[in-house]
C-alpha cells in the first residue's frame, strides 16, 4: 500500500466536493464581518502583548550596612543663612555636625522684597575668602583659651574668625558676635550678621547617612557636644535686632530618601482615575510651616521604606551584593548613588507624621487642643527622625496585558514586565481566529436555515 494512503484514514479534517458547496449572499456577510472581528481582536491581542506595567512585590530587605542618600530643599524666609546649621546623628553614634560636603546655602532676599535669590555658597567652613593673606607669615593668631581646631590652616593657631568659632564649638563655648576677637573685628563678623538679618536661607543638595535610625535637624547656631547632650550656640539667634525676630517658618520644596523615581515609572503606577506623582513617594514635597515664635520647634517622624524599580529586560545576574554595591557608591558623588547602568534604581520612599511646639510649653489652646500639654525646653529648628521599615517594595514593569527616620526591613520592588509571553500571544491569537470563525460558522447555519424554512413556507 503507498505511503500516502496511510494517512488518509487519519484526515480530521474531510472535506467536501466543490458541487456540494452552496454559496450565500448572508454568508458572504457574515464572512467579511468575522474577518473584521478576527482582524480588531488580534490588534487588541498585539497590544495587550506590547503593553507594560509595573508589577510590585514585597520582599524582605537583606541589605546590611549599606549607605542612603538624603536629598533636601528647604527654604526659611526669616533667618539668614549664616545662622543655620544642618547636624546629623544616627544609633551606630556616628555624628555629622555642620555639614558641608554636597550642601548649599542659597541667601534669600527679605521676604518683603519678594525672597528671591541672592547669592549661592557652598558650606565650606574654610573658604578662601577668609583666608587672611595679608598677614604676616610667622602670624599665629590667639584661640583664646580653646584648644586650636585640626584642621586649622596653621597648626595650632586660629587664624580666622571660622576657626575661633570651632575652637570654642569644641569646649561648649558659646561665642556670640565676636565682639573683642581680634579675628572676628578684622573680617567684620558682626557687620556682615547684622546686614543678613533679614534675609532668609534655602538648604539644598544631598548627604549620605547610614542606613540605620537616626536623625538630621536644621537648627540656628553653631553646635558641640557636652558629654551626651547635643548643643546649639543659639545667642545670635535669639539676640536678634530684627523685629519679631527670626523664627523657623519653612517650605518643603523636596525631600527624598535616594534618587528620585523617573516620571514615566510613576505613571504607571496610577490609573486614570487616580493617577501617581512623586508626591506619593515624597509626601514632604511642597509643605509648608508659619510660626511667629522664635523658640519653636517642627519634628517630623519619617518611616522609611526601601524601593527598588527594575526595567523591563532587566537580568538578576546584573544584581550585586549590598557589600560591593556599598563600596561603588563610595566612589559616586552624591546624586549618583542608587542609579544603574541598565535603567534600574535603587531608592526609598517614606510615610510621614509631623509634630510642632513652642519650647516655652503649655498647651494647644490656640489650636482647639487644651487637653494637649507640651514640656519646656528643647532647641528650636527642624527636626526629621527617619526609620527604616523591613520591608522592601520592588516595581516590576510588566508589558501590560527630633525626627527620626524609621527604616523598615521590608522592601518593595516595582519591576517591568510583560502582561503576556510570546506564546501566550500566539495562543490568544489561535483563540481568536478560532472562536471568531466557529460563532460565525454557527450564525451563518442558523441564517441558511431560517432562510430555507421561509421559502418553503412561501412554497406552500
Amino acid at each position: 500500500m503507498p505511503a500516502k494512503s496511510r494517512f488518509t484514514r487519519l484526515d480530521a479534517f474531510t472535506k467536501t466536493v466543490e458541487d456540494a458547496r452552496i454559496r450565500t449572499t448572508s454568508g458572504g456577510v457574515v464572512t467579511i464581518a468575522s474577518l473584521l472581528i478576527v482582524f480588531y481582536l488580534i490588534w487588541g491581542e498585539w497590544s495587550d502583548y506590547r503593553r507594560v506595567v509595573v508589577h510590585p512585590e514585597l520582599i524582605v530587605d537583606k541589605g546590611r550596612g549599606e549607605k542612603m542618600e538624603i536629598h533636601l530643599n528647604i527654604s526659611f524666609p526669616r533667618i539668614p543663612c549664616e545662622l543655620l546649621t544642618l547636624d546629623v546623628m544616627d544609633v551606630s553614634g556616628e555624628q555629622q555636625t555642620g555639614v558641608q560636603h554636597g550642601i548649599s546655602k542659597v541667601q534669600l532676599a527679605p521676604a518683603k522684597d519678594g525672597g528671591q535669590p541672592i547669592d549661592k555658597s557652598s558650606l565650606d567652613l574654610h573658604s578662601e575668602d577668609n583666608v587672611a593673606t595679608h598677614l604676616d607669615p610667622s602670624y599665629c593668631g590667639n584661640c583664646f583659651g580653646a584648644p586650636a581646631p585640626p584642621n586649622a590652616a596653621k597648626p595650632g593657631c586660629c587664624n580666622t574668625c571660622d576657626e575661633v568659632r570651632e575652637a570654642y564649638a569644641s569646649v561648649s563655648w558659646a561665642f556670640g558676635r565676636g565682639e573683642n576677637v581680634e579675628q572676628c573685628e578684622r573680617e567684620h563678623y558682626s557687620e556682615k550678621l547684622d546686614a543678613q538679618r533679614e534675609q532668609g536661607c534655602r538648604i539644598e543638595g544631598g548627604f549620605r547617612v547610614n542606613k540605620v535610625v537616626g536623625n538630621f535637624h536644621i537648627a540656628p547656631g553653631r553646635s558641640f557636644s557636652n558629654g551626651p547632650v547635643h548643643l546649639h550656640d543659639l545667642n545670635n539667634y535669639l539676640d536678634s535686632p530684627v523685629e519679631g525676630g527670626h523664627t523657623f517658618t519653612h517650605h518643603v520644596h523636596s525631600l527624598r530618601f535616594g534618587p528620585q523615581i523617573p516620571e514615566e515609572v510613576t505613571k504607571k503606577l496610577g490609573s486614570k482615575a487616580m493617577p501617581w506623582t512623586n508626591h506619593h513617594v515624597n509626601p514632604l514635597d511642597s509643605t509648608s510651616q508659619v510660626t511667629d515664635d522664635p523658640a519653636f520647634n517642627y519634628m517630623y517622624f519619617v518611616k522609611v521604606v526601601s524601593t527598588s524599580y527594575l526595567p523591563l529586560g532587566w537580568d538578576p545576574k546584573n544584581d550585586m551584593t549590598s557589600a560591593r554595591r556599598n563600596a561603588l557608591n563610595n566612589l559616586y558623588p552624591i546624586g549618583a548613588q542608587g542609579r544603574g547602568a541598565d535603567g534600574s534604581v535603587e531608592t526609598h520612599q517614606y510615610s510621614v507624621t509631623s509634630h510642632k511646639r513652642s519650647l516655652h510649653g503649655g498647651s494647644d489652646a490656640q489650636e482647639g487642643h487644651k487637653e494637649r500639654l507640651h514640656a519646656m525646653g528643647g532647641i528650636p529648628g527642624v527636626f526629621v527622625s527617619y526609620v527604616s521599615s523591613a520591608l522592601k517594595r520592588t516595581m516590576i514593569t510588566e508589558k501590560q496585558a527630633d525626627g527620626k527616620q524609621d527604616i523598615s526591613p521590608m522592601k518593595v520592588i516595582n519591576r517591568e514586565e510583560r502582561t503576556k509571553t510570546f506564546s501566550g500571544f500566539l495562543t490568544g491569537v489561535c483563540a481568536v481566529i478560532g472562536g471568531t470563525l466557529t460563532v460565525a460558522a454557527a450564525i451563518d447555519r442558523g441564517v441558511y436555515e431560517g432562510a430555507m424554512r421561509v421559502k418553503k413556507l412561501h412554497q406552500r
